[in-house]
């Protein structure tokens, strides 16, 4: 009798690990984008220079700023139902202008998101500087301090999204209520002289110094976009990205606005303009401290810190997700897809970025740079206007998206509301880039070779697009599809 064993079935390989998917709810992507942009780290840092330049009309700059921002997140978020890649802008720009634009844009978008995140270790350096020495009087290098921010960034990252959430929400909560105790204080106690609506009188707004704050404005919004970069970690991504998106703009809007409003009440009309003009880096804690108390001022010391934190967080999941979508293409190389298997994070793309951080951060601090004037500001600049011309990229392709498929979009959505964030985002641009040297600080010639790096990073992305079409038409073929 012939006996025949039993054939021993062998389990499929089981399938390399992916983000978790569902994971992250509409208030979930908001923190990512609003933490982003670093609330309390502009108000403190930024706005005494924007109402410096622009007056008590200052307010209204960051409110044209959102209403331009959520024009374009119309058209933005309609075409974010039909194109559900990882690459977010560039395969937005790549469905809609071609392949080669796509290309051109993914290299921009690698080089501007990592520059808002690497410029901003210099940052952090300076900030807890500033903190350790106003509330101990001691002095620390910043070196090491952007060091260990390195490391710790890169952990969050390494973490599950729903850690890095949890952590942004709380970060965010503190920067965020510090401004609310400070606007509490002053309406509670009725601002220096009385509170006024003189900010949004056009007499006030309609002075060229405005051109000034509206640059400022939509600097401070960078980074609102990302939303769709977590659409494949989104709970039902249809809806939950369009509305973070838009939470994030009207969020960041009017708090902008109703904050830079609150910094005027508390000095006054006739003297704020000499108060920021004077001393701008202490305008909201000499604020705090009339209003609230010294304590108040010592906690938004700290804040502004976590702020930063924050910030370098939320941009550095950003990244990470952009290098896993160009690594699934075959742009970048595959083996920054890993996922890890247990916290499903990108976590080679993670150590690259922070790898690449900390090169740009010894080398400055190897030539003697400021951490602050120079890796902040220099780094920073060029990233936050290739960023801005990703956005007026991606509100060019939407009407060419939408006329060539089948869709039952409006008109306003995917025609009339690009075209109007096209124009409004190339005047802005137009605004940062004439007024590069109030973000810069630096020579006319470093200045011109920072908004030439932006361009000269899309013509070098159009020219490695010509040369994949050629040596790997494959990878060519599928790019942002």
């Amino acid at each position: 009798m012939t006996v025949t064993s039993p054939k021993t079935e062998t389990a499929p390989p089981s399938a390399p690990p992916g983000l978790r998917t569902g994971t992250l709810g509409t208030s979930d992507i908001a923190f990512f984008v609003i933490s982003a942009a670093a609330p309390l780290t502009v108000m403190a840092g930024v706005a005494p220079i924007a109402i410096s330049l622009g007056g008590v009309g200052a307010p209204a700059g960051y409110l044209l700023a959102g209403i331009t921002l959520a024009v374009f997140a119309i058209g933005f978020t309609a075409m974010s139902r039909h194109v559900t890649g990882g690459g977010a802008f560039y395969s937005y720009i790549a469905q809609g202008l071609g392949k080669p634009a796509g290309i051109g844009a993914a290299l921009l978008a690698m080089v501007g998101y990592n520059g808002m995140e690497i410029g901003v270790y210099g940052l952090l350096g300076s900030a807890t500087q500033d903190t350790v020495h106003s509330l101990f009087g001691a002095d620390v290098p910043w070196l090491p301090v952007s060091l260990v921010g390195l490391v710790l960034i890169w952990y969050g990252g390494f973490r599950s999204i729903d850690f890095g959430a949890k952590v942004l929400g709380v970060l965010l909560v503190a920067e965020t209520g510090i401004l609310i105790l400070l606007a509490g204080g002053v309406l509670l106690k009725g601002g220096a002289h009385g509170l006024s609506l003189a900010s949004f009188a056009p007499g006030n707004v309609l002075v060229p110094g405005t051109a000034a704050v509206l640059a400022f404005a939509f600097a401070a919004f960078t980074g609102f976009e990302s939303t769709v970069i977590y659409r494949r970690e989104a709970r039902d991504p249809d809806r939950t990205v369009p509305r973070a998106t838009y939470i994030a703009v009207a969020f960041l809007g009017l708090f902008y606005a109703f904050t830079v409003w609150i910094a005027i009440q508390s000095f006054g009309d006739a003297q704020v303009v000499k108060a920021a003009g004077d001393d701008p880096a202490n305008l909201f804690f000499t604020a705090i401290t009339t209003f609230v108390g010294g304590w108040a001022a010592d906690l938004m010391h700290v804040f502004i810190v976590t702020s930063v934190i924050a910030s370098l967080l939320a941009f550095h999941n950003a990244i990470n997700r952009y290098a896993l979508a160009l690594a699934d293409e075959g742009v970048l190389p595959r083996f920054i897809a890993r996922i890890h298997p247990k916290h499903r994070s990108p976590y080679v793309a993670g150590l690259a970025q922070t790898v690449l951080g900390a090169v740009v951060v010894l080398g400055f601090w190897a030539a003697g740079a400021d951490p602050y004037d120079q890796l902040l500001l220099w780094v920073n600049t060029p990233g936050m206007l290739g960023l801005m011309a990703l956005q007026l990229l991606a509100a060019l392709a939407v009407p060419f998206f939408f006329r060539r498929i089948t869709h039952q979009e409006g008109v306003l959505r995917t025609v009339v509301a690009p075209v109007v964030a096209t124009v409004l985002l190339a005047v802005a641009i137009g605004l940062v880039a004439t007024h590069v040297d109030l973000f810069t600080g630096a020579s006319p010639l470093v200045n011109w070779i920072l908004l030439a790096v932006a361009p000269a990073v899309f013509v070098l992305g159009l020219a490695l697009a010509w040369r994949l079409r050629r040596s790997r038409p494959e990878t060519y073929a599928r790019f942002g599809n």
